[in-house]
This record gives structure tokens, C-alpha cells and sequence, in this order.
């Protein structure tokens, strides 16, 4: 395609520069350049179905795109959390998020909505044009049509719990539609379009996994006990009926893979998590790709400060490391918390396969590549291949424990559950009669907070919870008024939700006003 670009560029100028070759110029005035293909005209053919989805898929990875020096977009959903802070701070927009002051302008949000609604525009055109292509096969069509669903739903359910109202786009736009200036639908019927898309998605016709690191079933079903249970949630506050959805659709993974523990299972170590070699496998129900020949890995933002914990030396960034209070809050002999075993190392190897040295402090290492970095005595390949994790299947045990608590109290399923996450851990759980309903929540809510944290899910936590973990009492405190021990800033009523970003405001007066409580156009 981008040759036939080239070739048609060239043709343009040559007709330019040579005003006397007016039959050559007329022919290419009057042909229909191949890659000149409006969306009408893409989707015709099976493969093109193809490229439509992948384009999609290739959207999500705008989290792991710059968002100024020595930043990302994902950082915006762990700067606000408090379990992170910073060891730089020449990037204003991330010390805004990390100081709880950010605004619409702010880069990371800006990028944020943007990139969502990128995913948005790809899936609704795909789910538009496919059903129309003639002689494609009924299954493959199906599939993917499951594939966009799943994709759409899941960047409005990320839009929604970010923003709130926000507009509700389901068809492709032009600067003609209709709706091209969109007006704000309310979260219940943006919540009704998620839990539709998934539930088509469920009959798709997908496998249960896929080591290609498409959609398969394991995510879609883990996905939409998710949504439900941020459905019983603030803000719906759906409550009893919705608690029971969410255990039964997680209920149905967990039976699936006890049923095939080679399939879907917890990986054995805390090293396999990221292990580029497992990429989209067992425990990795779904995963952002990465490839260094498309694009590398993003998480290095993590890395210390000018250590020199990888082939290329003393470097990083140190702009996301864990506040101590938080690595602290692990209970003695987890092994989330021990050095080179779990998340977090304090030692590392200088250049990343040299002699081993102390980092002077926790850093996480939950996305650390040792395959591309090196280890002890092992060059490292220098290529960043490893995929960035989306939905575990840690996520989906923890979800049906604290779904199913909800329904009355814990039962033995619901605590077999949260203890896997324990045993992993090496951590003794106390007996199923020692708990009460409100003690197993707390208790499966920590093990969220320490088995999730720096995966971009803690933040949406504490939003559907109104509760945030106080890494200092080892309780849960309210929202509103809770300390960020990044910012030693409390957590305001506004800060439920984010600012719609300000160039929105003024492009589309149908937005109306700001969300509460920021800085209005």
C-alpha cells in the first residue's frame, strides 16, 4: 500500500513539473488511485475485515505512548493511586497527576481520551462494513464482529469509569453525521452498550484461549464479571443482583480452568509473569502486544533512576516507584515483596548480567524483561518483546471472591479463591470460620491492592469502592479525605472523576459544562 503511495506522489509530481504532458496528467487526474480507498471501498473483501480488526487491536497500544520527557500515558492510572511517586520531575503534566492537580489540559488525560476513542471510531467501522462483505466465511465474520464488540466495550468501559457521562458513539462518523457533535449519555446507558457488546462477544464463537493474543472467551467472560461487579458498584450502586452476576460469569472461567489447568491456571512463579516467553498464556488471559519490529515494550518508566540495571547502562527514569509506605504494607514473608522473587527488587545486576548491586531502595519489577535486559551472567537480547498484561487470571479468582462474599458471606469457593492468590505467595490464610463477611472483604480487597498494583486497575478500585487502602493502618479508608501518600494531598470529591479535556470542551459546545469541581474553557 505504501508503495502504491509512493508511485501515485510520484505521478502527482511529475504531472506538476511537466505542464506540457496534458494527456498524462488528464489520465492520472481521472484514475482511481488503489490506496486512495474510502471505507465504502475497503470492505470488500475478507482481509480486509482482517486489517480492520488489527488496526483496532493496534489502537490499545496509545497507553504505552509518550506523554512528554520521561512519561507515558499509562502512568495517568498510577500517579493518582498513591502507591506510586516519583524520582524525576521534569515533566510538569505527570508531578500535576502525582500533586493531584491536573486539569483538561493536563497531557496524559488529553491522550487518554483521545486514544479511547480511537478504539472506539476503528471497532464501530469494522462492526459497520464487515457484515456486508460477500463471500466471506459465517464463522470468521462472526469472530471478528466478537473481536470488535469486545474492544468497544472494553475502551467505554475504561471512558466511562474515567469520565463519567460521556459521548456515545456506535456508528462511523463523518463531518455529516448526524451526531458529529455528540451530546453526553448518561453512565446507565453507556454501562448497557458494555454488558450488550460482551455478551455478543460471549457468543462469538471464540476460543477459550488464544495464544495469538487475540480475544478468547476467558477474557471476554473475565471482562464482563468486571464490568458487572463495577455495576454493583458506585456509581450504579446496583447492588445484591448484580454482586451474583459477577461471581457466576467468573464462575465460569474458574470452572473452565480447574476443568483444564494447562490451559488457564496461576503461573507457579512470580517471574513467569513476566516472562516473555508467556506471553498470552495461561495465566495471561489478555495482554497488550508489543514487538520491538512494531513497537517495544513501554513500562520502562518503572526502571530506577540512572541504575544501571540493563544493557545500556546507568539509565531509566525513576518516574513511577513505589511509595515505601505501600511496599511496606506487604505482610512479613510475602513473596510479592522479596528481592528478584516478586514485584518489587532492591538488587539487580550492574549492566543487567555484571556483578549483583544494591538499588538503594524497592523498584518494581512487575514488567521487567530480563529475556531482553539481561540477567545474572546472561546477556540480554536487547529486543523489549514482552507484552503489557490487561486481565490475569489473578484477577478473575479475586473478582469472584469478593462478588461472592457480597451475596451474604464468604463460602468455601469464594475463600479457596482469594487463598490460591495467598498460597502463591506463600502467605497462611486463616480458616474460613475466622472470617466475617466484612473481614473477608477487607482481606480480598488487600490481596487486589497487592497482587494488581502497577497493572492499571487500582485506581478504578478505588473509584467503584469509594474506599482507598491506607497501606499505613492496613485498613481501607474513604475516598474523599483519604491521604495520597505521594502528594500528602487528600483525595477530593472531584477527583471521582477526570476533567473532559478542554480542547473538547471547545471543539463541542454539546458537551456542555466541565465535569464538577475543575477548571471550566
Amino acid at each position: 500500500m505504501r508503495h502504491t503511495n509512493l508511485k501515485q506522489i510520484s505521478r502527482a509530481l511529475l504531472c506538476g513539473f511537466a505542464l506540457t504532458s496534458v494527456v498524462g496528467c488528464k489520465t492520472f487526474l481521472e484514475e482511481q488511485a488503489p490506496s486512495n480507498l474510502s471505507p465504502d471501498s475497503f470492505y470488500t473483501i475478507p482481509d480486509h475485515a482482517e486489517a480492520g480488526i488489527a488496526a483496532t487491536y493496534s489502537g490499545l497500544r496509545f497507553m504505552g505512548d509518550g506523554a512528554g520527557i520521561f512519561s507515558n500515558n499509562w502512568q495517568l492510572l498510577e500517579a493518582l493511586t498513591g502507591t506510586s511517586t516519583t524520582e524525576t520531575a521534569q515533566n510538569s503534566d505527570l508531578n500535576n497527576l502525582y500533586g493531584l492537580v491536573h486539569d483538561g489540559n493536563t497531557i496524559h488525560v488529553v491522550n487518554y481520551w483521545n486514544g479511547l476513542y480511537r478504539i472506539i471510531a476503528n471497532a464501530n467501522l469494522v462492526l459497520a462494513r464487515t457484515p456486508g462483505i460477500p463471500q466471506m466465511d459465517a464463522a470468521q465474520k462472526t469472530k471478528i464482529l466478537g473481536e470488535a464488540r469486545f474492544l468497544r466495550a472494553s475502551a467505554y468501559f475504561t471512558a466511562v469509569q474515567l469520565w463519567g457521562a460521556i459521548p456515545l458513539i456506535t456508528q462511523p462518523q463523518s463531518a455529516v453525521s448526524t451526531d458529529f457533535m455528540p451530546v453526553r449519555t448518561s453512565p446507565e446507558e453507556v454501562y448497557k452498550l458494555i454488558v450488550d457488546d460482551l455478551v455478543a462477544a460471549e457468543a462469538a464463537g471464540l476460543a477459550w484461549t488464544d495464544a495469538t493474543g487475540r480475544t478468547n472467551l476467558a477474557a471476554v467472560k473475565t471482562q464482563l464479571s468486571k464490568v458487572y461487579l463495577t455495576m454493583a458498584g458506585f456509581p450504579l450502586s446496583k447492588g445484591a443482583s448484580y454482586y451474583k452476576l459477577a461471581a457466576d460469569k467468573a464462575l465460569e472461567v474458574i470452572t473452565y480452568a480447574n476443568a483444564n489447568p494447562s490451559s488457564i491456571n496461576l503461573f507457579s512463579t512470580y517471574d513467569d509473569v513476566h516472562r516473555e516467553s508467556n506471553k498470552n498464556r495461561l495465566e495471561h488471559l489478555f495482554m497488550i502486544q508489543y514487538n520491538t519490529s512494531v513497537a517495544a515494550n513501554p513500562m520502562d518508566n518503572f526502571y530506577p533512576n540512572f541504575k544501571p540495571v540493563t544493557y545500556n547502562g546507568p539509565g531509566g527514569t525513576g518516574s513511577s516507584v513505589p511509595t515505601p509506605s505501600f511496599y511496606n504494607s506487604y505482610e512479613s514473608g510475602d513473596l510479592r515483596a522479596k528481592d528478584q522473587v516478586g514485584y518489587f527488587y532492591t538488587t539487580y545486576y550492574t549492566n543487567g548480567n555484571g556483578t549483583q548491586f544494591s538499588l538503594g531502595a524497592p523498584y518494581v519489577f512487575k514488567h521487567f524483561n530480563r529475556t531482553a535486559n539481561g540477567t545474572s551472567g546472561v546477556a540480554g537480547t536487547r529486543q523489549n518483546n514482552l507484552n503489557v498484561p490487561q486481565i490475569r487470571f489473578a484477577e478473575t479468582l479475586l473478582i469472584y471472591a469478593e462478588a461472592q462474599n457480597e451475596m451474604g458471606g464468604p463460602n468455601q469457593a469464594a475463600y479457596d479463591a482469594m487463598k490460591r492468590i495467598r498460597d502463591r505467595a506463600t502467605l497462611t490464610t486463616p480458616a474460613l470460620g475466622s472470617f466475617t463477611q466484612a473481614t473477608f472483604r477487607d482481606a480480598v480487597l488487600r490481596e487486589r491492592w497487592h497482587e494488581l498494583c502497577y497493572e492499571q486497575i487500582t485506581w478504578f478500585d478505588m473509584v467503584r469502592l469509594r474506599k482507598v487502602y491506607n497501606d499505613k493502618t492496613n485498613g481501607f479508608d474513604n475516598f474523599v479525605g483519604h491521604i495520597n501518600p505521594s502528594s500528602n494531598q487528600a483525595l477530593q470529591e472531584k477527583h471521582l472523576l477526570l476533567p473532559i479535556p478542554r480542547q473538547e470542551l471547545l471543539n463541542n459546545p454539546n458537551l456542555k459544562t466541565q465535569n464538577p469541581g475543575y477548571p471550566g474553557v
